[in-house]
């Protein structure tokens, strides 16, 4: 293959509260089934990448759980492989990674030991389609030192979480502001580039010489009128999931049956780990309505636009509006639940009423299960 993969999956999302408190960015759970990083994975592998190295740091625990086989995205080879490196303290590094070109330094020799000419580097906390080979094709006829994966938003969109770019006719990047305050443009990178193998090492080296360790402020912007930087638009759906608003709403975009469509019945697939679970419960007096409900749940209530994952029990007489329930919760009878996120094996005890007014509402309940 001409390209390995690198994951970087580390960040911690200030903005999502504590929903990220237990688990990093790249383990939420997504669309009922899935974790954000199973797409970037599945677009490795139905790319025909074969070697992909995830980098994980911060809350890495359920996220190695997660990836502890590489069989689920078929990565399970006698050539190529998943690869899954954590920081370590050595002789030489008394360092958590501290960027993203840190995170990428720490573990060079992966790239120095591997063979392929090119390296896809992408984030794993987007949820997108995308072909890396037809981005690679476009980075050779370029001759691009750098190719950089943008979108433009929609007019009104707050761009200010992301980096922002403005390209000539030729599609070379001219300008790039990181998390601007104020935009003056509506193109935005999704964190995903194609570079020489070779010129990432040159690059993180030269950035390790001079102690700087982010890969957009110190190689994308510094770089950018020294070398061939190239933006590569795409049109398909995109999404990044790191507020709590951004995540509801990604998780909300599945109840659309053209996004759903897109993901789960178009080729290519997106695969996950696979839990051995049962079919989802309906019990009489269950009522569920434009929602997905993931396996082994036991539905008694209502259920109403609403994205509910494993292993959730709705209590009788329950109602769930416009909510996203997490794995594993129990929600007792009578409970009511609107425009509200529910973290994780929690329990919602009965006659318990959570709206988000305004905004969504991020629940967090820790009470023993079976205490009245």
């Amino acid at each position: 293959m001409r390209a390995l993969g690198v994951i970087l999956a580390g960040g911690n999302a200030s903005k999502m509260g504590g929903l990220t408190e237990r688990r990093a960015v790249a383990a939420m759970p997504i669309a009922g089934s899935y974790r954000a990083i199973d797409f970037a994975l599945s677009n490795m592998t139905n790319s025909h990448i074969q070697k992909v190295a995830v980098l994980t740091q911060y809350n890495a625990r359920s996220l190695n759980e997660h990836l502890n086989s590489s069989k689920w995205w078929d990565f399970g080879r006698k050539q190529g492989g998943l690869y899954i490196f954590t920081p370590t303290m050595t002789a030489d590094n008394k360092y958590w990674y501290r960027g993203t070109a840190d995170a990428i330094g720490q573990n060079l020799d992966f790239l120095k030991r591997s063979h392929e000419p090119y390296v896809i580097l992408a984030s794993g906390d987007a949820v997108y389609k995308m072909d890396y080979n037809e981005m690679l094709e476009y980075h050779i006829e370029k001759k691009a030192d750098i190719t950089v994966a943008c979108m433009a938003m929609p007019v009104g969109t707050d761009v200010s979480r992301f980096g922002t770019i403005k390209m000539n006719d030729e599609m070379r990047i001219e300008e790039f502001e990181e998390k601007p305050l104020i935009a003056s443009s509506n193109t935005v990178s999704l964190g995903i580039y194609v570079i020489r193998r070779r010129l990432l090492i040159e690059l993180i080296e030269k950035c390790a010489e001079e102690d700087r360790h982010d890969f957009v402020t110190d190689i994308l912007i510094r770089y950018r009128g020294l070398k061939k930087i190239y933006g590569y638009k795409i049109k398909d759906y995109w999404s990044n999931i790191s507020t709590v608003e951004s995540y509801y709403k990604t998780n909300m975009d599945f109840l659309k049956e053209d996004v759903r469509r897109y993901f789960f019945k178009e080729f290519p697939d997106i695969y996950s780990k696979v839990s051995d679970l049962p079919p989802v419960k309906y019990n009489s007096g269950a009522a569920v309505r434009n929602s997905l409900v993931g396996s082994g749940s036991i539905i008694n209530g209502r259920v109403e636009n609403s994205v509910l994952f494993k292993k959730t029990f709705v209590g009788e007489n329950c109602v769930i509006k416009n909510s996203i329930i997490l794995n594993d919760v129990y929600l007792g009878d009578n409970a009511y639940i609107e425009n509200c996120i529910v973290e994780s094996r929690g329990t919602i005890r009965a006659n318990t009423r959570y709206v988000g007014e305004g905004e969504v509402k991020v629940v967090f309940e820790d009470n023993e299960r079976y205490v009245l």
